[in-house]
């Protein structure tokens, strides 16, 4: 009997890549983006894009101490959340000697937009608007129909232009999205392998039929990342650069195959994984070709990190950081899947999340796919040195 495979990078992602429309005489992703400036910026202000990873904290008040929205917050972002628990986007910011805060904070029905502009001094930091879930384009984000607003990167972008009118010269444009588009076609793949498999087994599907219906659902997946990649390669072509937008650096994805939710897959899906972010990338860098833009490659940065994480500091990339068992006592049984949105790790509070003998230093993960504060120092600090050698820090 033939046996039933899930078709991965190790035996053909060229294949996959002609199959997506990789397959032209100038090979895609082969170019490069041109004419960004290669002079040291006068940053007034950092503009940031995306999602979960950049959130600085746009769903805080679901995690109201109170339980009804309004402050204190015991968490509110992605990471280990504290006094000093900042992701990379605080981290580089104070670099620079700006202030971004939040263009929307909400969750649930409500929300509000710009909270900072309360003090009138602050109406111009609201800059940040990154937030977990969202999508490159689509507003049904990881998340939506629980109360996260997963507000798309498209829109992210024509909001800044209606409060601000366009990007000014003294902006740091920052781009960072995809991951939520991974998760929602891999999680189409894995529903459609599973269904596939299951009709297998049932004697529905010969072994040649289901191995072609998981190459079409794996192929399917691929091209809607590919989607996703031109979409975010137009958005920065129309609505930034064509807005004003003079420093701008989009970053590619990383491989969400190493985290601890990667490494919990088993091995003949995880290539799958990793190619819904290669095929994101690839898009991405062929839709940027000859735009004045700086790419920040993800990819390797973290594979490097992943791979000789003593270099950096971490003696642990497997476990999270947060204790899901501890974030669903705090919760009242509400958050169950240990999500660092609601991790908070002071000493002694009640509300402390963190998993007994964990550092939020040395350890890199918070939960299965965020960074913990560490984490993000690494983050900020590798984006730091790309912008010095771009010569705009």
């Amino acid at each position: 009997m033939k046996r039933i495979v899930v078709w991965g990078s190790a035996l053909g992602f060229a294949a996959f890549l002609a199959a997506c429309g990789g397959g032209d005489a100038t090979i895609a992703g082969s170019g490069t983006p041109t004419g960004a400036p290669t002079t040291k910026g006068t940053f007034t202000a950092l503009v940031s894009f995306g999602d979960s990873l950049s959130d600085i904290g746009a769903y805080a008040p679901a995690t109201s101490l109170t339980g009804n929205g309004a402050p204190p917050y015991f968490g509110g972002k992605f990471t280990t959340n504290s006094a000093t628990g900042t992701v990379w986007v605080e981290n580089l910011a104070k670099t620079m000697g700006v202030i971004v805060t939040p263009a929307e904070v909400g969750f649930g029905p409500s929300s509000a937009k710009c909270p900072a502009a309360a003090n009138p001094a602050l109406a111009g930091t609201c800059t940040g608007y990154s937030q977990g879930g969202s999508r490159v384009t689509d507003p049904n984000g990881i998340g939506r129909a629980g109360g996260a607003l997963t507000v798309p990167m498209k829109t992210q972008i024509a909001n800044h232009l209606a409060r601000f009118g366009g990007f000014k010269a003294s902006d740091l444009i920052l781009l960072y999205g995809g991951n939520n588009d991974v998760f929602t076609q891999f999680g189409a793949f894995t529903a459609a392998a599973a269904k596939v498999q299951a009709d297998a087994a049932a004697g529905k599907l010969t072994a040649d039929q289901a191995n072609a219906a998981l190459f079409a659902a794996q192929q399917l997946a691929q091209e809607e990342m590919k989607k996703a990649a031109l979409e975010l390669a137009t958005y920065v072509k129309d609505d930034v650069l064509a807005k004003g937008g003079k420093y701008v650096a989009v970053m590619t994805l990383s491989d969400i195959a190493d985290t601890p939710f990667g490494n919990s897959l088993p091995a003949t899906v995880r290539p799958v994984l990793t190619d819904l972010s290669l095929v994101f990338n690839l898009w991405l860098r062929e839709g940027l070709t000859g735009q004045a833009v700086q790419i920040i490659d993800t990819y390797p940065i973290f594979k490097d990190g992943y791979a000789n994480p003593a270099k950096y500091g971490i003696v642990n990339n497997t476990v999270p950081a947060c204790d899901a068992t501890k974030i669903a006592a705090i919760t009242g049984g509400k958050v169950t899947d240990g999500s660092s949105l609601f991790c908070n790790t002071t000493a002694g509070a009640p509300y402390n999340g963190l998993r007994t003998g964990a550092d939020v230093n040395t350890w890199q993960f918070a939960d299965g796919v965020h960074p913990t504060a560490g984490g993000h120092k690494i983050i900020s600090d590798a984006f730091t040195t790309q912008l010095k050698a771009f010569g705009w820090l």
